[in-house]
């Protein structure tokens, strides 16, 4: 027990000291205000705004000693989900928090770290995974921003009106998906129809769609479990990257000290965004679902997954092929996902 006090209060030095080393930074004033907008689709009710986002901007000021001051634009008032990424390459936005599935073809080298048919664990693993695949494979698709952090919202779950208990029901099924989840639902017979998830609460109560795949959260987070009645655990068909980035611009812009502080925030910060989700999955999604509104959780068979697996194997394959036409390491990618997916995946399990 002593020693692990002493460790804290090693740990609480260290943390200390170092902030103290960031405060005194050159560079680093509080006499010269730096405002910095935001854009982001969530609404302001959802986790994702009140704790990833307002963390990150807690940690930001703080190192700055309040000379960065950060304006939150919630909801797409200010960029749609599909405009936030170019509407930062613009300079539409200083920063912008978005889903690299929303631009679809946009970002190649991240698509690799989407795949289904990969179990990736976690947010917390996926999101590490991601981190590590962006320090060594250097994607050019993200070169015209700063990247701040990534994060990532997976594994997912089928979220329906009618129960789905076998692969074969979704025979037919209007799903609601992006990106390659897209593609995932078409190989296991369904009928994928792409739109952001703002769109997706009122396609479900109007009969638009009959179901949504993502990850559990958005049984609270927006409120999905109003329109919903069963939920079913399918095999890894789903994945979603979100990235933080800044216009680059703006940030060869900064003082010096004051880009150097927001790095050691960002340092640390995809792991704790991963984290932040991952608390969110089964207390605000399945626990929700199913004590708030009654919603039934479904498991597919064993052989089911198994097809399933088979099924969107094609789709890997398509992704390395349409990577080696561009140019890039297709193959590469997808090892380096599936080797690091095995490893955090086992370290950091979802717990939901």
């Amino acid at each position: 027990m002593e020693k692990k006090r002493s460790m804290c209060l090693v740990v609480l030095f260290v943390f200390v000291f170092s902030l103290i080393g960031l405060l005194n930074w050159p560079g680093v004033s509080a006499a010269e205000k730096i405002s910095l907008s935001l854009a982001h689709f969530f609404p302001p009710t959802h986790f994702a705004h009140t704790q990833m986002m307002a963390q990150w901007i807690k940690e930001v000021e703080i190192v700055t000693r309040g000379q960065v001051k950060v304006t939150v634009f919630p909801g797409g008032t200010l960029l749609k989900p599909k405009e936030i990424y170019d509407g930062v390459v613009t300079g539409s936005a200083d920063i912008g928090v978005g889903v690299f599935a929303y631009n679809r073809g946009r970002f190649p080298v991240m698509e690799g770290f989407e795949l289904p048919g990969i179990n990736f664990g976690s947010c917390t693993a996926t999101t590490l995974v991601a981190e590590e695949g962006v320090k060594k494979f250097k994607p050019k698709e993200l070169s015209d921003t700063k990247l701040m952090y990534l994060t990532a919202a997976g594994p997912g779950s089928l979220y329906s009106k009618k129960q789905v208990r076998k692969l074969s029901d979704l025979k037919g099924m209007r799903i609601r998906a992006t990106g390659l989840t897209a593609k995932s639902i078409k190989a296991l017979g369904a009928v994928p129809v792409a739109m952001p998830m703002p769109e997706a609460y009122e396609a479900l109560s109007k009969g638009v769609v009959d179901g949504n795949i993502g990850p559990p959260e958005i049984l609270k987070g927006w409120k999905q479990a109003e329109v919903t009645k069963y939920i079913t655990i399918v095999p890894p068909v789903y994945n979603a990257l979100f990235y933080c980035v800044m216009n680059l611009k703006k940030w060869n812009s900064l003082p010096p000290g004051v880009r150097y502080a927001i790095e050691k925030v960002n340092e640390s910060y995809s792991l704790k965004a991963g984290q932040i989700w991952d608390s969110q999955m089964k207390e605000k999604g399945i626990d929700y679902g199913v004590k708030e509104h009654g919603m039934k959780i479904i498991r597919l068979p064993e052989r089911d997954y198994e097809k399933a697996m088979t099924l969107m194997q094609p789709i890997l394959d398509e992704y390395v092929e349409k990577m080696n036409k561009r140019g890039l390491p297709g193959r590469a990618i997808l090892g380096f996902a599936k080797s690091k997916a095995a490893i955090y995946s086992k370290w950091f399990p979802a717990g939901y």
